[in-house]
């Protein structure tokens, strides 16, 4: 189609000389008929043994707008990788050569991402509306895989394996290097990424009908998807993946709006989450404070109390109030904390010995009065000291991007 391509579909392939030409030409009079925009479609043949390579490029002889490439190695994900790097396209889209999905999904599916409105767009076979074909087995292993991304990954997305999928290209540049699968997980993994970097995941609800004569190998893909949940997953775990660097690129982190006229930038949200952790922080302490009681004394007791929730403070403020991710720095932040802790020990503790100074035999429901009132005083310091000491806001950060996208 004449001018600049809005739209670049991508259709991977693996000896598929029999499907090709028909899906092809029938995606190519589709788009043709109602696309409004100029379009390319790509064909993107992995290593083919047959006849597929000869097919694509009489496709892209006869076809205004079609193309093709070929990588010598296999892998879904490798092929996606490929061309959308290479692509001029501003939105990047595939689907699988068998057109399960119902043609008709397509403009709904990129529309978003040519307004601008999201950044991601998947097709989705499980939604209420979705009207699917196709026998139990694939029905459950689909079902299954999508509770599992759920369960594991806390992934929000429905369908994660539905062949019909596109993506904004500056969003693809972000992403295509942190995903390090070549093969079927590819797509699953860089869904988890954008969500985790706060992206908008737009579904459309699909037409599907199975294809009988598929050639994916279930068993086989299944493993090598378990496989990459549990890469992701550690990653995710022990803070390998720069999640903070990826969100903030694109310029929607909360955490780049002034959250009150007149307040500086975070405050508001921090003073919410140290709050919720000191809530959460201080029920433990009185927990472990009733328990150390039952068989030591006061001032033992309120040691171990406030050191082992101090740690788990401090934990729990580093990743949700101030936003600290990865192991970087993390033993440094501890030991600021254990000096904040001292203070707060420091504060507690003379509470407790000006408490036993005027009362022989406190009452326990004394000391915790006295010991709340003493923690309130001290959670004050400890949030000043948090913010300015031991997790200050970077001034070295690079200056937001989000104009650099535009």
């Amino acid at each position: 189609m004449p001018g600049e391509p809005v739209l670049d579909v991508v259709i991977p392939v693996f000896n598929e000389e029999k499907d090709l030409g028909p899906c092809v030409r029938r995606l190519h009079e589709h788009l043709t008929r109602t696309f409004p925009y100029p379009f390319r479609i790509t064909v993107a043949d992995n290593a083919s043994t047959d006849r597929t390579p000869e097919v694509a490029r009489g496709l892209a002889a006869a076809l205004d707008g079609v193309r093709s490439t070929r990588l010598e190695e296999k892998g879904r994900g490798r092929a996606l990788r490929t061309v959308w790097s290479g692509s001029d396209a501003p939105v990047l889209a595939y689907m699988d050569v068998d057109l399960s999905t119902d043609l008709n999904a397509l403009l709904p599916l990129v529309a978003p991402l040519i307004s601008g409105h999201s950044d991601l767009a998947i097709g989705t076979r499980l939604a209420r509306s979705s009207r699917v074909v196709r026998g139990a087995k694939r029905e459950f292993i689909s079902r299954a895989y999508n509770l599992l991304l759920r369960s594991s990954l806390a992934a929000r997305f429905s369908d994660a394996q539905c062949g019909f999928k596109a993506i904004r290209r500056e969003v693809a540049e972000r992403l295509l290097p942190l995903v390090e699968d070549t093969g079927w997980f590819f797509d699953t993994e860089l869904l988890v990424l954008a969500e985790r970097a706060g992206l908008r995941i737009h579904e459309v609800p699909v037409d599907w009908v199975d294809d009988p004569d598929s050639t994916v190998h279930i068993v086989r893909t299944a493993t090598e998807d378990l496989r990459g949940v549990w890469r992701v997953g550690r990653a995710l775990a022990v803070g390998a993946l720069p999640l903070d660097r990826l969100a903030r690129p694109f310029g929607d982190d909360p955490r780049d709006r002034a959250a009150l006229p007149g307040v500086e930038g975070g405050l508001a949200r921090q003073l919410l989450g140290f709050c919720a952790v000191g809530a959460l922080s201080t029920v433990f302490y009185l927990l472990l404070y009733s328990a150390f009681r039952a068989g030591t004394g006061p001032q033992f007791a309120n040691g171990a109390a406030l050191l082992l929730s101090a740690i788990a403070n401090t934990a729990a403020n580093r990743r949700l109030t101030f936003g600290v991710r990865g192991r970087d720095r993390a033993v440094r932040h501890q030991a600021q904390g254990l000096v904040v802790f001292g203070i707060g020990l420091a504060l507690t503790s003379g509470s407790l010995a000006a408490l036993g100074a005027a009362t022989a035999d406190p009452a326990h429901s004394t000391e915790l009065a006295v010991l709340i009132t003493a923690n309130l005083a001290a959670t004050v310091l400890r949030f000043l000291l948090f913010r300015a000491w031991v997790f200050p806001e970077r001034r070295d950060t690079p200056v937001n991007v989000k104009d650099d996208i535009r």
